[in-house]
């Protein structure tokens, strides 16, 4: 795959300025873009460097510490867009993430994949990035919507807007996929020189366990949530 020069990263700062400005001119808030670029930049790199340390050494607790950081994480930044910030709310958070997303997880690893070494961390963390990010995506959008609903509308009305609007993304990507876009893991296999019939064959796993994870974790918070208010 051809490298990108560090130098030439540059070029891509003329439209995050553009953004940063527009952003603080229209929502007032000047330093949002640039911390999470610059979060953004710093994390990659920092895992960049914990990646070429696992894959040379395998350690499982290693593995286990990273995927344990990354639910952790995801839950926290999913939390931040609600209202209700206490510890229960952050707990049911945290499980339906774990739970939506590892479920996904291993039914991949341990049965489509068929791999001699299912917790391969070459496997396992490049997936679980990908189905933890998109489950806290789905659980922030649910959230976020339900607690808004639930000013003008019963439980089971507020639950019912809340879960489409969430899986609104994920289902106008299915709709997409192929003739609209070529997605992340698809585009990076086709970069590398793989036949471009196994990278679909990817994708789909990838699209169908992106789905079902951000799915499930919204019916495991919004399960919750509606007993505990009903």
């Amino acid at each position: 795959m051809h490298t990108i020069s560090l130098l030439n990263l540059l070029y891509l700062l003329p439209p995050l300025f553009l953004v940063a400005f527009f952003y603080y001119i229209w929502v007032g808030n000047k330093t949002e873009i640039a911390f999470a670029t610059v979060r953004m930049s710093v994390q990659l790199i920092l895992i960049g460097y914990i990646l070429t340390s696992l894959f040379q050494t395998n350690d499982l607790w290693l593995l286990a510490l990273l995927v344990a950081v990354m639910i952790t994480t995801a839950s926290l930044i999913a939390r931040r867009n609600i209202h209700r910030k206490d510890f229960e709310i952050y707990g049911v958070i945290f499980i339906s993430i774990a739970l939506g997303g590892t479920l996904n997880l291993a039914l991949v690893l341990w049965g489509v994949l068929e791999l001699e070494n299912p917790l391969d961390p070459r496997y396992v963390i490049p997936l679980a990035g990908m189905i933890y990010a998109n489950a806290m995506n789905a659980i922030s959008l649910c959230s976020e919507r339900y607690e808004k609903e639930r000013e003008h509308h019963d439980i089971l009305k507020a639950r019912a807007i809340a879960f489409k609007a969430s899986m609104m993304p994920q289902i106008n990507s299915f709709l997409a996929v192929g003739f609209v876009s070529l997605p992340g893991m698809m585009t990076g296999q086709i970069l590398s020189g793989v036949d471009p019939l196994i990278a679909v064959r990817y994708q789909i796993v990838v699209m169908a366990m992106i789905l079902s994870s951000g799915a499930m974790s919204n019916i495991f918070y919004l399960s919750y949530i509606s007993y505990k208010e009903d």
